[in-house]
């Protein structure tokens, strides 16, 4: 799914992007937001990007067969496209050092909004 930048104002700490079709209304931009026509996303000093929908539920994967021994299985998660969510696959990878355990990466919600948190090696 591909989106193009068009332009957008600043509000705040919040930038209203339009989506491509939309471009001869940029002049109307803040009314488009009351009808749902742009996307908006926040950015704030914790370097966190804010949506306003939660992500839908967990989609349940089937694991293969891991690729070799040692190998962990990192799953799938849900990721904000600018307009909606997307789902990126779960895949076998092999850990960066020995004991290392996957901490899965998951949405999380406060007063502003939803936010990722990106899953790591710990």
């Amino acid at each position: 799914m591909t989106i193009k930048k068009l332009g957008g104002m600043m509000r705040g700490a919040c930038m209203f992007t339009l989506l491509a079709p939309l471009a001869p209304l940029a002049p109307l931009a803040p009314l488009a937001l009351s009808a749902s026509i742009a996307s908006v996303a926040c950015a704030y000093p914790s370097g966190r990007l804010y949506v306003r929908v939660g992500p839908p539920g967990p989609i349940v994967e089937t694991r293969l067969v891991a690729p070799g021994p040692g190998y962990v299985w990192v799953p799938g998660v849900y990721r904000w496209d600018g307009r909606e969510y997307g789902w990126v696959a779960g895949r076998w990878e092999q850990p960066p050092r020995a004991r290392a355990r996957w901490v899965p990466g998951h949405w999380a919600q406060d007063r502003r909004g939803w936010y990722f948190v990106d899953g790591r090696w710990r």
